[in-house]
C-alpha cells in the first residue's frame, strides 16, 4: 500500500512541476509577444482568468512534440551552458562598474569569482564530457535560436506578421532620447 502511495504522489508531484514548467514558458511568451520579439497573437489573454491562452497552447504543443525526445543530456549540456554565461555576466560588474543594476552582490569581485569557481568547475565538465551528439543538438538548438530571432525580425520589418509596435515605436524614440543626450553632453563638455 505505502508503493502506490509513494508512486501516486510521485506522479502529482510530476504533474504539479509540469504545469509550474507550462505556466512559465507561457508568460515567457507572452512577456516577449508583449516586448514585440514574437507576433502579437501571444499575446492574446483570455476575458475571464487572463491567462495567455494562446502561449499556453504553444508550450503545450512545444512540450508534448519534445517529450518523445531522450533530452536528458542535452537538457544538463545547455543548463550549464546557461549558468556559465550568467556567471560570466559579472565580467560586466567589473568592465562598466557604472552600469545600473537593479540589485548588487555586496561582496567584492574577487570573492565573486572564489564563490562561482566551484559551481563553475563542475559545469565546465558536464561540457567537457558530453558525446559528440549532445554537443551537435545544442549547438543546433542554439543556432535554431539565433536564425529564429533572424525570421521574428524580418517578420517584423515587412510586416508579415502583427507585432506590438506600441513597444518598437518606445524603442525607437528611447534611442532618439539618448542619442540627443549624449550629443548634449559631448556640446557640454565641449564648451567646458
Amino acid at each position: 500500500m505505502a508503493k502506490y502511495r509513494k508512486g501516486g504522489g510521485a506522479a502529482i508531484s510530476s504533474i504539479g512541476m509540469f504545469k509550474a514548467q507550462m505556466s512559465s514558458g507561457s508568460f515567457q511568451l507572452l512577456g516577449m509577444a508583449e516586448l514585440s520579439l514574437l507576433p502579437a497573437v501571444f499575446a492574446r489573454r483570455t476575458s475571464y482568468t487572463g491567462t495567455p491562452w494562446v502561449a499556453i497552447a504553444a508550450s503545450t504543443v512545444v512540450m508534448i512534440a519534445v517529450s518523445f525526445l531522450g533530452f536528458d543530456h542535452v537538457a544538463n549540456f545547455l543548463y550549464s551552458l546557461g549558468t556559465l554565461l550568467e556567471f560570466a555576466s559579472f565580467w560586466l560588474r567589473a568592465k562598466h562598474l557604472m552600469l545600473k543594476r537593479p540589485y548588487r552582490v555586496p561582496l567584492s569581485l574577487h570573492a565573486l569569482v572564489a564563490m562561482c569557481a566551484v559551481p563553475s568547475g563542475f559545469l565546465a565538465y558536464v561540457c567537457v564530457v558530453a558525446r559528440w551528439r549532445v554537443s551537435g543538438v545544442a549547438a543546433g538548438l542554439s543556432a535554431l535560436g539565433v536564425g529564429w530571432h533572424g525570421v521574428m525580425r524580418v517578420c517584423r520589418a515587412r510586416k508579415l506578421l502583427k507585432f506590438n509596435m506600441r513597444v518598437c515605436r518606445a524603442r525607437k524614440l528611447l534611442k532618439f532620447n539618448n542619442a540627443v543626450v549624449a550629443v548634449h553632453r559631448e556640446g557640454v563638455e565641449e564648451n567646458i
